[in-house]
């Protein structure tokens, strides 16, 4: 899932370093992202991950690294859809 979410930040986070380059728990504010582009990324995650952010978690901390974005994917996604 870390590789996927990576992936959704290189192409809508418009950080001006390689998204690859970054550690699980980097801030991807202090990297670069707007808080434009952090609902850019909301967005295209929702959509490949078939999730829907609830109020609660729209805040700066969700968004804030890959680590914290992945969590917030996993509390969301049914167990079904999980990997095993």
């Amino acid at each position: 899932m870390a590789e996927e979410i990576r992936q959704i930040i290189k192409d809508h986070g418009r950080l001006p370093l390689e998204v690859g380059a970054l550690a699980a728990d980097a801030d991807l504010y202090e990297a670069g992202m707007t808080s434009h582009a952090s609902v850019n990324v909301m967005l295209a995650l929702e959509d490949h991950f078939d999730v829907e952010f609830p109020d609660r978690m729209l805040t700066p901390s969700v968004f804030g690294s890959i680590a914290s974005i992945e969590a917030a994917i996993t509390e969301l996604r049914p167990p079904a859809a999980r990997p095993s």
